[in-house]
């Protein structure tokens, strides 16, 4: 008796979901890489820059009226953003460790720090 061999063509994909895509299969040689980014005179050409009213500013005209917004207040010793500040040294802080430190600097370290920020009063 002799069996009868099925021949069956196995269809596998060209990657697995699970596994990473490979870069050389991702991009084959001679396509771009990614992301290509603009320079500045690039751009001016593209946008037609010439055209724009001289009033409206742009990337070549940096002129702008003022915000509208109120500037954020940051913490003098983090940098983070501080929603209050000390009525005694007058520097802002982020939150109570940084106000534990804040009393405890001596006056010379609050008043370069007020320095920094342009705010420089003499405390008494």
């Amino acid at each position: 008796m002799e069996l009868d061999v099925v021949k069956a063509e196995l269809v596998l994909p060209t990657h697995l979901s699970f596994k990473q895509v490979q870069m050389y299969e991702k991009y084959p040689k001679g396509q771009s890489r990614g992301r290509h980014w603009k320079h500045l005179k690039q751009i001016l050409q593209a946008e037609n820059y010439q055209n724009f009213p001289t009033d409206e500013p742009t990337y070549v005209n940096i002129e702008s009226p003022p915000s509208m917004h109120p500037c954020k207040k940051i913490c003098d010793i983090t940098g983070y953003e501080a929603p209050y500040y000390d009525p005694r040294t007058n520097l802002r802080y982020a939150n109570a460790d940084v106000f534990k430190l804040v009393r405890s600097l001596p006056n010379e370290y609050v008043q370069r720090y007020l320095a920094l920020r342009n705010a420089a009063v003499v405390l008494k």
